[in-house]
């Protein structure tokens, strides 16, 4: 993970959506990411991941990030062979993720952990004026 990559690049191909904060959100930020990965001739062997990595970085948001009453974007791009996910939440608090060690008896907390299986990078940035960015990177 490289926690503070913050390149500057012009992308390809850039889609972003607001979503509400409710249960049905990471849901439809799947079903948004599918339709778009797919659209876009991505790789089929990487779809399932990207559109994984979305619904546990949504459902991160959802449960640390996204105050009562606030919406949420998910933002997807490519540059190159690239594919980069991002989840913006408007949460008070941003930082480095905690640790990615999980207690094998847990029921959840593996999130992150599959994400930094999954993604060739990853790692949070600061948002302005408030929040978080998270996002993820997918190569070939």
């Amino acid at each position: 993970m490289n926690p503070t990559k913050a390149e500057p690049f012009e992308p390809a191909l850039l889609l972003d959506r607001l979503f509400q904060r409710s249960p049905q959100s990471s849901s439809e930020a799947r079903s948004f990411t599918r339709q778009a990965v797919t659209a876009w001739a991505v790789q089929p062997a990487r779809i399932d991941d990207i559109v994984l990595c979305v619904s546990e970085l949504t459902a991160n948001a959802l449960r640390h990030g996204v105050p009562t009453g606030r919406l949420f974007l998910v933002r997807l791009l490519t540059f190159g062979d690239t594919v980069r996910v991002e989840v913006h939440d408007s949460g008070r608090a941003w930082g480095k993720p905690r640790s990615l060690r999980i207690d094998v008896d847990a029921t959840s907390g593996r999130g992150l952990f599959l994400v930094d299986t999954l993604a060739d990078e990853w790692g949070v940035l600061p948002r302005n004026p408030l929040g978080k960015v998270v996002w993820a990177e997918f190569r070939p």
